[in-house]
């Protein structure tokens, strides 16, 4: 087992409605199939003075601000707080958690935004789990499938993970910081409080408290 890649160790599991969605498992990408399931069930636990249901499978809390031209197709369940701006299109199979941000023409599929995750600007976000307080700069992307197809390794110090999954974006810890126009290649990991230059193309694992400055290099904080 990668200690380093394991769900305690990237995620603080108290900023997310979604903490159930772990249990039992070792790896978050593990969670990434299970995500449609959650949301059918949790969803209609919902307190209803907290949450509105609006549409099939789709439930929003009542201070959430969405605005009218964005889409949000179901399952989905966008938290307290939250802000979905103007031509957002939300997929499906999506948690979006308490003050998180998804902004201007972002699109989102089959992930779990933790508690003030922002994607405020041309963002594509696929596959993948954001930490709390994770931000991805403008136009920065995840790439969720490889281009022939195979299914998605995490490469860590040359060892190869099999996940199994052939849709596999990126693993955000807390608080990572990502560069505008970034893209992450599938099977990518983040450390906690990690930063990412801009214009990265990102792929394996990255420690926690790094800066990525290019493919090679990268760098604890000091």
């Amino acid at each position: 087992m990668y200690e380093e890649l394991t769900i305690n160790r990237l995620y603080d599991l108290n900023e997310t409605i979604a903490a159930r969605l772990f249990d039992g498992l070792v790896y978050p990408w593990e969670a990434l199939p299970k995500i449609k399931d959650f949301i059918l069930t949790l969803g209609p636990t919902l307190s209803k003075d907290e949450y509105d249901q609006v549409g099939e499978d789709v439930w929003i809390a009542k201070d959430a601000k969405v605005y009218p031209s964005a889409l949000i197709n179901g399952p989905a369940i966008i938290g307290k707080g939250a802000e979905v701006r103007h031509c957002a299109f939300i997929r499906g199979n999506a948690i979006v958690g308490e003050g998180a941000v998804v902004g201007n023409s972002t699109e989102l599929k089959n992930v779990v935004l933790f508690n003030k995750v922002q994607v405020p600007h041309y963002n594509y976000v696929g596959d993948s789990i954001l930490g709390y307080k994770a931000h991805m700069g403008a136009g920065s992307i995840t790439s969720n499938v490889k281009s022939d197809k195979t299914l998605v390794d995490v490469v860590v110090a040359g060892e190869r993970i099999h996940t199994g999954l052939k849709k596999f974006g990126a693993m955000l810890g807390d608080q990572v910081e990502v560069g505008c126009n970034t893209v992450m290649n599938p099977g990518t990991v983040i450390g906690p409080c990690s930063n990412v230059y801009p214009l990265s193309m990102v792929r394996g694992f990255v420690p926690e408290k790094s800066i990525y400055k290019k493919q090679g290099e990268v760098v604890k904080k000091v």
